[in-house]
C-alpha cells in the first residue's frame, strides 16, 4: 500500500462490495480510516475529501507499525495549522454543507457527527446545536468522520457488516473527571446494537462507535463471501494483552440468507447483472391513531425533503375498531436516526419499527423538456440501454401550469407530447445511451 502523499493511479473499485469489520478489539476513527487505507482506499482521495472540508487545517500520514506483533497500518491526523477551536455541531454542519465531497459521502459523514451531537446532547443537557468536541477535538474528528466516509466509498462498498462491538471496562479520566467505560456517549450511541465488555480501560471511542453505526447496514459474524482484500488499522496504544487494532475484510457476497431472517438475499452485485439497481435499506413504520389527518401532507413532504427514498401511509383498523394509519418512510441506513427523529417530532407515535430490506430498482434519467417556454422536468427508468417508463414529474409540471396560467391536466399532456418528440418513448434508446 502507497503510503506517500502521491499515490500511483489504478483503476476505481468495483461497485456492489461488501465490508466486515472486526470490532472486536475495540474501534476508533484512526483505527477504522487505517483499516480501511489499508485495505486498498486511496489516501489521496481521503485527504482530498478532508481538504474539502477543513482546508489547510491537518496533516493525514499513514505508516506501518505493529500492534502486539502483529503488522498494522497506523493514521496520524496532525494539525499544520495552530489553536484550532473545539467547534459546536451547528459550525461543523455548515462546513460539511458546503464542502464538494459527492451525496454519498456528504450524507454519511452528517449522519455521524449528527449521532454524535445528539448523544453528547443528551449526556451534557444541552441544546444540540451548541454541543462542542471536547474530547475528541474537532478537527481530528472531522478527518476521521470525513476520510472513513470517504475511504467506503473509494473501496465501492456498498453493504457494511460489523462484528460486535468490544467497549472494554474499568473507567477512564476525561474533561468531567474519571467516568465509567463504556463512556455514556458511547452507551448512547449502541442502542439497538450488539456489544461486549472486554478488555481492559476504553476500547470504543465515540467517534469510532458513530461511524460504525452510521455505515453498517448490519451486524454479525464475517459474511460468506470472496474475499478481495483485507485492512488492519493501528490503534495509538500497544499493550501486551491484544492486538490493539480494528480489521475489514472487502469482497463479494456468495449467495446465502443473510443475517435478517426471511429476508434472501442474492450477491451483491447480481441486481446489476440483471440492469437493476441494487441497494440495502431501512424501513420504518408506526401506527398512528390520534393525528389530525390534515397533518399527514405536511409529515409526508418534511420526510421526504429530508432525504427518505419515500413515504407513505396505509389506513389500517386497529385495536376497539380504531380507524389509523401506517406510516412508513423507506430510507437510507445513514439516513435512519434523522428520520426516525422526525417522525417522532411530527407525529404522535410514541414509537416506531424498524426492518431491513433489499430494494431493486430501475436505473434513472432526468430529462428538461420545453412547453411553451417552460421546462419540465421528466424522469426516465430503463434497463438494458431501453426505456422502460417515461413520467414528467408532477411538481415541475404544477409550477410550469402556474406560470404559464393553463390546467395541469393540459400541461401534463403537452409535456407527455413533448418527451415523444424527445424520442423518449418505452422501448426507445436511454437517454445519452446509458445501459
Amino acid at each position: 500500500m502507497p503510503t506517500s502523499a502521491t499515490e500511483v493511479s489504478r483503476p476505481p473499485a468495483p461497485p456492489g462490495r461488501t465490508a466486515w469489520i472486526d470490532a472486536s478489539a475495540g474501534v476508533a476513527g484512526d483505527m477504522l480510516l487505517g483499516a480501511l487505507v489499508d485495505a486498498g482506499a486511496s489516501l489521496d482521495v481521503v485527504r482530498s475529501a478532508v481538504e474539502a472540508v477543513i482546508p489547510g487545517t491537518v496533516r493525514i500520514t499513514a505508516a506501518d507499525t505493529t500492534r502486539a506483533g502483529m503488522r498494522a497500518l497506523k493514521v496520524g491526523i496532525e494539525l499544520a495549522r495552530p489553536d484550532q477551536p473545539h467547534r459546536p455541531w451547528a459550525e461543523i454542519r455548515r462546513l460539511l454543507a458546503s464542502a464538494d465531497l459527492g451525496d454519498a459521502i456528504g450524507r454519511q459523514a452528517h449522519s455521524a457527527f449528527e449521532a454524535l451531537a445528539r448523544v453528547e446532547a443528551r449526556v451534557h443537557g444541552v441544546p444540540v446545536d451548541d454541543v462542542r468536541f471536547h474530547e475528541v477535538g474537532a478537527w481530528d474528528s472531522i478527518a476521521d468522520v470525513v476520510g472513513v466516509c470517504a475511504a467506503v466509498e473509494d473501496l465501492g462498498v456498498s453493504e457494511v457488516v460489523v462484528s460486535a462491538i468490544a467497549v472494554g471496562s474499568g473507567s477512564v479520566h476525561g474533561s468531567h473527571g474519571r467516568v465509567a467505560v463504556p463512556v455514556p456517549a458511547v452507551l448512547g450511541l449502541t442502542v439497538g446494537w450488539v456489544v461486549e465488555a472486554v478488555g481492559d480501560g476504553e476500547l470504543a471511542t465515540p467517534t469510532g462507535v458513530a461511524l460504525l453505526t452510521t455505515i453498517a447496514t448490519a451486524q454479525g459474524p464475517l459474511p460468506r463471501m470472496e474475499v478481495a482484500a483485507v485492512g488492519i488499522g493501528a490503534g495509538t496504544r500497544d499493550v501486551d494483552d491484544r492486538a490493539n487494532v480494528s480489521r475489514v475484510v472487502v469482497g463479494s457476497r456468495e449467495p446465502e440468507r443473510d443475517e435478517h431472517p426471511g429476508l434472501d438475499v442474492a450477491p451483491a452485485g447480481a441486481a446489476a447483472d440483471e440492469g437493476l439497481d441494487e441497494s440495502l435499506m431501512v424501513v420504518l413504520e408506526a401506527n398512528v391513531d390520534d393525528l389530525d389527518p390534515r397533518v399527514w401532507p405536511s409529515v409526508l413532504t418534511a420526510l421526504l425533503e429530508h432525504g427518505a427514498a419515500d413515504a407513505w401511509l396505509t389506513p389500517i383498523v386497529m385495536k376497539k375498531g380504531r380507524t389509523a394509519h401506517t406510516l412508513s418512510v423507506l430510507a437510507q441506513p445513514a439516513d435512519t436516526t434523522r428520520l426516525r427523529d422526525l417522525v417522532l417530532a411530527q407525529t404522535s407515535t410514541i414509537g416506531l419499527r424498524e426492518s431491513r430490506v433489499r430494494r431493486w430498482a430501475l436505473a434513472r434519467s432526468w430529462v428538461d423538456v420545453d412547453v411553451d417556454g417552460q421546462g419540465v422536468a421528466v424522469k426516465v427508468a430503463h434497463r438494458h440501454g431501453r426505456i422502460i417508463t417515461v413520467t414528467p414529474e408532477f411538481s415541475a409540471v404544477e409550477s410550469a401550469a402556474a406560470a404559464l396560467d393553463r390546467p395541469v391536466r393540459d400541461v401534463l399532456d403537452h409535456a407527455m407530447a413533448a418527451a415523444v418528440d424527445a424520442g423518449l418513448v418505452p422501448g426507445g434508446p436511454a437517454p445519452d445511451g446509458r445501459s
